[in-house]
């Protein structure tokens, strides 16, 4: 192999020569990505207890990377664990534990070498063996939600205790982003007890109560400059959004994720708090139906429900403006391979009535089943969702339970229920986790296999323009033939105290990835 491309330290890989790696032998390295992005010359000060207040856990949580699926524990996990790799603040993909990599033309075979020199919190030294069993522990007979996502994966070499080799069956210029999966974490080879978390992260676990509390202590030998900063870290699970906004104006938190739209212009007038928002750029909020379960089997009884939300009215009157118009399936319009030319779905009740009578439907009753444990303004989103459909002539049932044990007792059982999907780096997966056949998190059970094999064709597509071509096919087959009535994407809305520094906005979660408490720190 031959270096196209090297990148050296404090540089970051561009969106243009990421788009262009698989067509190219490239090597990639990074050091300033951990100096703080506002300002290289801002030193962070070390010391203090960081207090976290956070909605999207429950008391099933635990420390397993393959059943993350919520903010609080994938948060926990960032505390003590490591990826392969990190997305910057333009959401484009930087070395972690995968010091650099190496890619031959077609994007079909990588090399990529382990940075050396970081130990576990059990004293053990990071090798090739832990970074091959952590990657395989998301295939194979695997219950991971990224199962689907590393079929590809043919062969896994180890060349040395700092080097493996991956092989894929087909080409993949996101190959990369995707090792940055926040379930692709790096524990010790043979680990397997998810309560006792081991890792090569910047802090130690101290206690954990799920549902009610985590506490973490720092380390003291973390790996990254100008990281790890706190003595300690609490994170609390405050689902209730009253209580978690109660305790940030209080100073009883330091940080607070996913402010209520309709109170934070209050918040960020207050003098002692910063609000943090990224737009068009949080959780996509979606109405799921399962077409595998009746009636949604009938794609006309789901258009029935797509056509017959008021999407404007909802942002306007709910999220309080803080968000963006959603069509239906899951690609940000930020996305350079969002499809722009698809007409937007718009609120027709007369055309949801012709859907419902398609169907065969008149007269029947949808049931949809809420919670504030997904969102917490999913059932008022609901409440205007049922209001909308009354000129149509549909009658909703709106089931409300309780935020605890949401995503095992209703995600994925109940046939019509609200859910939510968060921010991917890449195009490929967020169809391919979202909608592809063999995706543990097909929540809507969609499957089609002419969909499936332009997923297959995009991904070996080095031509970008005829790859924006197949994934706009892809979002229409999604948008109309799929169970997600995807209405809207929210802005991120994090709040902290003013004594917070070096937090930014991220493109694919809030609280910087989720990783505030690893890149902040005290003024």
């Amino acid at each position: 192999m031959t270096d196209a491309k090297t990148h050296t330290p404090g540089a970051h890989l561009s969106r243009r020569s990421f788009l262009g790696t698989a067509a190219v032998t490239a090597t990639v390295t990074a050091g300033g990505l951990w100096l703080p992005r506002a300002a290289h010359a801002d030193t962070p000060k070390k010391g203090g207890t960081l207090r976290l207040g956070m909605e999207g856990g429950a008391s099933t949580d635990s420390f397993n990377p393959m059943t993350l699926s919520d903010e609080v524990p994938i948060t926990l996990c960032y505390a003590v664990m490591n990826g392969l790799i990190e997305f910057d603040a333009e959401g484009l993909p930087q070395p972690e534990l995968f010091e650099s990599w190496e890619v031959e033309p077609g994007a079909a075979k990588w090399v990529f070498n382990i940075r050396q020199g970081i130990t576990f919190s059990n004293g053990k030294t990071l090798t090739a063996d832990d970074v091959i069993y952590s990657i395989n522990l998301h295939r194979g007979e695997s219950v991971s939600q990224l199962k689907g996502n590393l079929e590809p994966i043919t062969e896994i070499t180890k060349l040395s205790d700092s080097q493996i080799a991956i092989t894929l069956s087909e080409g993949n210029a996101d190959f990369v982003a995707l090792l940055g999966d926040y379930h692709l974490l790096v524990v010790p080879e043979g680990h397997s007890d998810w309560n006792n978390p081991i890792g090569t992260g910047a802090y130690l676990l101290e206690s954990f109560e799920p549902g009610v509390r985590a506490v973490f202590t720092l380390r003291g030998d973390y790996w990254k400059p100008g990281r790890g900063n706190f003595d300690r870290v609490e994170v609390r699970y405050i689902s209730d959004a009253v209580a978690r906004t109660s305790a940030l104006q209080s100073g009883q938190i330091d940080g607070a994720n996913r402010l209520d739209p309709r109170t934070v212009d209050f918040l960020a007038q207050a003098p002692n708090l910063n609000v943090v928002r990224s737009e068009g750029t949080g959780l996509r909020y979606v109405f799921c139906a399962r077409v595998s379960d009746d009636p949604y089997t009938n794609q006309n009884a789901v258009l029935a429900l797509k056509y017959g939300i008021d999407r404007q009215k909802i942002i306007d009157n709910v999220l309080n403006g803080y968000a963006t118009i959603g069509n239906d399936h899951t690609i940000n319009p930020n996305s350079p391979f969002f499809n722009a030319e698809l007409p937007q779905r718009p609120y027709d009740p007369d055309k949801a009535a012709w859907h419902l009578k398609e169907a065969g439907l008149s007269g029947s009753e949808f049931r949809l089943t809420v919670s504030e444990g997904a969102w917490v303004t999913m059932p008022d989103c609901a409440q205007i969702f049922q209001q909308s459909l009354d000129p149509a002539g549909i009658r909703l049932e709106l089931n409300k339970v309780p935020a605890d044990g949401y995503w095992s007792n209703v995600w994925r059982v109940d046939p019509f229920c609200g859910v939510i999907w968060g921010s991917r780096m890449t195009a490929d997966e967020n169809l391919t986790v979202c909608y592809s056949s063999t995706s543990p998190m097909n929540d809507s059970n969609w499957k089609n296999e002419t969909f499936d094999k332009l997923l297959a064709e995009a991904r070996v597509e080095l031509d970008q323009g005829k790859r924006k071509e197949i994934y706009a096919t892809c979002q229409q087959m999604a948008s109309d033939e799929a169970g997600h009535v995807l209405f809207a994407i929210n802005d991120t809305l994090d709040g902290y105290g003013k004594n917070v520094m070096g937090v930014n906005k991220h493109p694919r979660f809030g609280f910087d990835d989720l990783r505030v408490a690893e890149k902040a720190w005290f003024a």
